[in-house]
């Protein structure tokens, strides 16, 4: 058996939030047994993986956290989850983030509200349906392409032409009046009309007929955000010495290991939701660590995604399915097979449940080292006790570094 040392980063999309009226957050709320063992034996500490000035969102903040400094290696979101679904992208291309998003109906476009960012995650099945039927009718300009994605999750690529487009991501304007947050800047108005071009074509299709008679949310217009350029990221094993790999269900995740030249594991029940296959993703884990990878990033979508659609019991739940099938399963397999091993717990960002989208707060960590433990002095793991813990990372890219011993 390889006798190295193992290094796995367990990150929870979103998991951090905001004390509710009982100054209670969901981390605090969670039975997690298994982490908060860890944490009593290990490091606590607040992590910034948003620079200040950015945006707080997933593409930037899971670049910090594996290393990569989003001031230098940032190019957009929709490029990097691009690459994930297999588009062959030339450097003068533009890609755009297209959700497939649910819009309130009576009113004109430019006055609906943004009723669903994610169309009541809509399966893959009918969201492929969807895009392929936009594909025929929208009638693009033969510079841009439309690649299906994942559930909600698409991709336009516009072959040359102008940046500089203005787009606000759709699930910071849940129940909000979409009338401030229109396209603006280069080709606004075509991207514009692409939109409602889409609504007219979506509305009463039949795929969203049927999910309205089954009382789901339709997928009723695209949404367009996340512009964005070819990534270029320096390979991680040549940056780390680490033969690292990813698991995710998540389109950005995979592009961003793809573009380090990390190994995608993929685990057919994985959902980036609460029913994904978290055992499935933990065995992936340690199975990738027996054969011959050093170090395993699993991320997990879900309390994220609860997060977003301000679902306090769901998020609970997320959290404690984490700890149960993911961080228990990891750290006892690891120690069964006899590895010793560092382990890196947190989430990319915060996503308040009162707020439904992301903010920069400094997030939560655990490092704990199975051959090095030590007493923290705290015996549970939340927002309060690793802000307590007095260690703080300003520059959230370093953080890696610790973990593999090299700060």
């Amino acid at each position: 058996m390889d006798d190295k040392k193992k290094y796995i980063i367990i990150l929870g999309d979103g998991m951090s939030d905001r004390a509710d009226e009982h100054g209670k957050t969901p981390l605090m709320y969670a039975r997690k047994p298994d982490i908060d063992a860890l944490a009593a034996r290990g490091e606590l500490g607040l992590c910034r993986t948003v620079p200040k000035g950015m945006k707080p969102g997933s593409d930037n903040a899971n670049l910090s956290v594996l290393g990569y400094d989003p001031l230098k290696y940032y190019t957009g979101r929709s490029p990097l989850e691009a690459v994930s679904m297999g588009i062959k992208l030339a450097d003068t291309d533009i890609t755009y983030r297209c959700n497939l998003v649910t819009l309130s109906e009576d009113e004109p476009y430019s006055k609906k509200r943004m009723i669903d960012y994610s169309s009541g995650e809509i399966t893959n099945a009918e969201a492929a349906v969807l895009i392929k039927f936009l594909s025929e009718r929208l009638g693009l300009p033969e510079e841009f392409g439309l690649f299906n994605g994942v559930s909600y999750r698409h991709c336009l690529v516009m072959h040359g032409g102008a940046a500089g487009a203005q787009h606000t991501p759709p699930h910071d304007i849940t129940d909000k009046p979409v009338t401030e947050y229109l396209p603006k800047g280069a080709n606004a108005a075509l991207f514009l009309s692409f939109m409602e071009k889409s609504y007219g074509l979506l509305k009463d299709h039949p795929v969203n007929l049927d999910r309205k008679k089954r009382g789901l949310n339709p997928a009723n217009s695209i949404w367009l955000w996340g512009e964005g350029k070819k990534p270029v990221l320096p390979e991680f094993f040549k940056k780390f010495g680490k033969a690292g790999a990813m698991i995710s269900a998540v389109d950005l995740l995979k592009g961003i290991a793809i573009s380090a030249g990390m190994k995608v594991c993929d685990v057919p029940g994985a959902t980036g939701n609460l029913d994904t296959d978290y055992e499935g993703k933990a065995a992936a884990a340690l199975k990738v660590l027996d054969n011959g990878c050093d170090f395993v990033y699993v991320h997990v979508e879900a309390t994220d995604e609860c997060g977003h659609h301000g679902d306090l019991a769901g998020k609970i739940k997320g959290v404690e399915y984490l700890n149960d099938r993911i961080v228990k399963p990891i750290s006892t397999g690891l120690s069964a097979k006899g590895y010793d091993f560092s382990m890196l717990i947190l989430p990319d960002h915060a996503t308040p449940v009162k707020l439904k989208t992301h903010t920069p707060d400094p997030v939560p960590y655990i490092l704990y080292r199975s051959y090095a433990e030590k007493k923290s002095g705290f015996v549970t793991y939340n927002e309060d006790s690793c802000a307590v813990a007095g260690n703080i990372e300003d520059e959230g890219y370093k953080l890696i570094l610790k973990l593999f011993e090299k700060a």
